[in-house]
């Protein structure tokens, strides 16, 4: 039996399973007033979204959020390209807001941020027009929140994990939510604390090479009231989120150094550097939303106001650098042995403010339809600073609205909709030339443009469909692409900067689907994108550069597939099986992912790539759920200018599940990355300069204990509250926190 269970394993991958919660489950009770037993599925497929459920899924939140979201089916993450999902750039969203952070900020961020806050995950691979343009390829959103009940309810979480390679790291999270309501309000309150160490070991080409201990400390908290005005409600949230996090880095470097503290006589050198680097970022965010509500429970009509500010610091230090000038007479480095500080100390703040509002009603259109319309104003102002040197002043102003129908005709759903917007965006860059502050304007874009979707889908029977989408997008540049400062560790070989004059990238996308009873499902989908905005990585002479530029024009083509396959196949007929009504929390089966991606760039000839997810659950006596969870993505393949000389996913997992006390305590133990095969590796093609090795190695193998108790109350009786505040434009999802759009 241990031989056939460690066979399956090794087929295991991150792929998250449908399931649905236990017949026991809490009653939910509609706006109507109908009660009905709500059942919450691991994985849901819909027309133009994927959810996955956190909440009921220990194998994906025992660890931080990026840890989770890296394990999802069909998702590539990187340090050197961000986030794509079946083949489509992410916009990544938090409880409906995007985040407007990029690359090593967003990991930062999504590092310190516990899994087990999230409630699900939505990955919106066909935004409509109610969405802003600005979610260019597809939309991951980032959902915390938990539904409100009455009088008092709470929930504990935390995990304990540690790794142990060159010595013993460990790291912690620990949140606890409070939900109540009384017949005047309802209120929620979530706050947590993480404490993370941790190892970085990378390479940059025969440069440099370093090793770097990490230690990370977060903590955030999320409130939010509701009040209910007749039939109308009136929503409050707060969010705060801190991070506070050291690197320590001994490096080994090969590059240019001053020759007597003569910054213009560089001689060539080999040293060695230790140094230490400071990053503090602070995010906030305040959302009024009004939702007045009619007779008719899908006439719907919402008022938004929202605000976010984001500080953010960062800070390098040097606590000595020695070795030997490369030339005769081989002179020792010894002008900062003592250490220098303040090699970096760069500063940033953003402010975003904005107002929507959106309606949405019933029309008599074929067999029936419905009518969205709305409008958004956002202003958004972003600076960064230098050694006391304000060296980006970035504004941006957006108006837009939308109008979208939907219809029905026999077998046939339709969607057809456009957006407007109107963005004006400027500022001004500063920079230092020749000893002197050189002043100049960044490239304006002031244009007014439509961005029109469509889809179709064919109900074939039920819960089997066929559909076809088309959208047109926009994504503007990131803050942290756009932010001409240095934000990560700085050697003397390496210079890393933003591009103040990046240009937004306009996507249209195309998909065609066919998927079956929410879980199967096979796809085809083309992004063409023109200014598509990436990470250039090249090498000139002893010096590396690491830059933002556009791509004028590039295509992403990925096809994929999804199949679950329930172990009762090999031992009951086909005919017994779909009669059969089984809760997939209770059976043995596996979950198949393949895809297939390829990127096309302009004069460059990259080769595509096959991503494989595995993912089998064993139930175990005693109702011990087993799951194992194995992902590797085929190398010597494009993305976008880098080729992967090893696999960005080769990672097998473990996790041991048991309920205890009725189902409120929920211990799991888990092995993460057993193989220690978890690595990036990858050579650089830029369209100028020398090609880069790059490579870079976490510490991913790590094994720990996770634990969730429902802390007991006196209102065994008591009942969810109604949740109206639209999320989704299919359906009603939410509860007190803030979900807006």
């Amino acid at each position: 039996m241990r031989k056939t269970i460690f066979a399956l394993s090794l087929l295991s991958s991150v792929f998250a399973f449908s399931q649905e919660k236990q017949n026991n489950a809490p009653k939910e009770k509609q706006i109507e007033g109908v009660v009905i037993t709500k059942t919450k599925k691991a994985v849901e497929q819909k027309a133009d979204r994927t959810i996955f459920d956190f909440s009921e899924q220990p194998q994906l939140n025992n660890g931080n959020v990026l840890e989770g979201i890296k394990k999802l089916p069909g998702l590539v993450a990187t340090d050197i390209a961000g986030m794509m999902y079946q083949g489509k750039v992410l916009e990544v969203y938090l409880n409906g807001r995007p985040l407007n952070i990029t690359s090593n900020d967003l990991n930062s961020f999504l590092e310190g941020m516990p899994a087990n806050s999230v409630e699900r995950i939505e990955v919106i691979t066909q935004p409509g027009a109610e969405f802003p343009a600005t979610s260019g390829g597809a939309i991951m959103n980032i959902i915390t929140n938990k539904n409100a009940n009455k009088y008092l309810t709470a929930t504990y979480s935390g995990n304990y994990s540690f790794t142990n390679y060159d010595k013993y790291r460990s790291r912690t999270t620990n949140s606890v939510n409070l939900n109540a309501r009384n017949k005047y309000f309802g209120w929620q309150l979530n706050v947590g604390q993480n404490y993370r160490e941790s190892m970085l070991n990378g390479q940059q080409d025969e440069l440099l090479t370093s090793h770097t201990n990490r230690y990370g400390r977060g903590y955030f908290a999320k409130s939010g009231l509701t009040f209910d005005l007749g039939q109308d409600r009136l929503l409050l949230n707060y969010d705060i989120y801190h991070n506070n996090n050291d690197n320590y880095t001994l490096s080994n470097g090969h590059g240019d150094l001053p020759f007597n503290n003569d910054p213009a006589d560089l001689r060539e050198a080999f040293y060695t550097s230790s140094d230490v680097a400071h990053t503090n970022n602070l995010r906030q965010e305040a959302v009024v939303t009004y939702q007045k509500r009619f007779a008719d429970k899908s006439q719907k009509l919402d008022f938004q106001f929202g605000y976010t500010r984001s500080d953010s610091k960062f800070s390098q230090d040097n606590f000595f650098q020695d070795g030997n000038f490369a030339q005769s007479p081989y002179l020792p480095i010894n002008s900062v042995q003592n250490g220098l500080k303040d090699i970096l100390n760069n500063k940033s703040v953003m402010n975003i403010a904005n107002f929507k509002v959106d309606y949405a009603q019933p029309v008599k259109i074929l067999d029936g339809g419905k009518v969205s319309f709305g409008g958004l104003y956002e202003k958004q102002d972003y600076n960064t600073e230098s050694f006391g040197l304000t060296n980006l002043k970035y504004q941006r102003q957006t108006a837009s609205t939308y109008l979208e129908f939907q219809a029905k005709l026999k077998k046939f759903d339709f969607t057809l909709g456009s957006r407007a917007e109107n963005y004006d965006i400027s500022g001004i860059t500063r920079f230092i030339k020749d000893k002197k502050v050189v002043e100049a304007d960044l490239i304006p874009f002031n244009k007014f443009k439509l961005f029109p979707n469509a889809s179709i889908q064919y109900n074939m029977m039920s819960q089997v469909n066929v559909s076809a989408n088309y959208n047109r997008k926009i994504s503007l540049p990131s803050i942290s692409a756009l932010n001409p400062n240095n934000v990560t560790f700085s050697g003397p070989s390496t210079e890393v900067n933003g591009n103040p004059n990046l240009q937004p990238t306009i996507f249209d996308n195309y998909e065609v689907k066919i998927s079956a009873f929410d879980y199967a499902f096979i796809g085809y989908s083309v992004s063409s994108a023109s200014n598509q905005v990436a990470q250039i990585i090249r090498k000139d002479g002893r010096k590396l550069f690491n830059e933002q530029v556009n791509i004028s024009n590039m295509k992403i083509h990925n096809f994929n597939v999804g199949l679950p396959i329930p172990f009762m196949v090999f031992s009951k007929p086909l005919s017994e099986i779909m009669k059969f009504n089984f809760n997939p929390d209770k059976i043995n089966f596996m979950y198949l992912y393949a895809g297939y991606q390829k990127h096309e760039i302009d004069n460059l000839n990259n080769k595509g790539f096959w991503i494989f997810n595995i993912m089998t659950q064993i139930i175990l006596p005693k109702d011990i759920k087993l799951t194992a969870n194995y992902s590797y993505l085929t190398p010597k393949a494009g993305y976008f200018y880098f080729t992967a000389e090893k696999p960005f996913n080769n990672s097998f997992d473990l996790t041991l599940t048991k309920k205890f006390m009725n189902n409120r305590l929920t211990l799991s133990v888990f092995a993460n990355d057993i193989f220690n095969g978890q690595v990036m590796q990858v050579r650089s093609n830029p369209p100028s300069g020398e090609p880069v090795m790059i490579y870079s190695k976490y510490d991913t193998r790590n094994f720990g204990l996770s634990i969730n108790y429902k802390i007991p109350t006196k209102n065994k009786l008591a009942k969810e509250d109604t949740n109206i505040l639209n999320q989704t434009k299919k359906e009603d999802n939410g509860g007190v926190m803030q979900q807006g759009q």
